[in-house]
């Protein structure tokens, strides 16, 4: 079973990845696909909120 630092690390990927995905989906002006992201980057901003992780430098989006 993963420890709280793996599953940190994984979600602060996954958040990571959204994020570019995202800048993506904007420039290319897909509105439905960036607002399914933004629910999925949501729920990682949230849980990694909640895991006391300090998100100013890794948040690109600020939403």
């Amino acid at each position: 079973m993963p420890n709280g630092l793996e599953i940190a690390k994984a979600a602060i990927e996954e958040f990571t990845e959204i994020q570019e995905y995202m800048i993506l989906a904007k420039k290319e002006n897909a509105v439905e696909t960036y607002a399914r992201l933004k629910k999925k980057y949501l729920s990682l901003k949230a849980i990694l909120n909640v895991a006391g992780v300090n998100l100013t430098d890794i948040d690109e989006i600020k939403e």
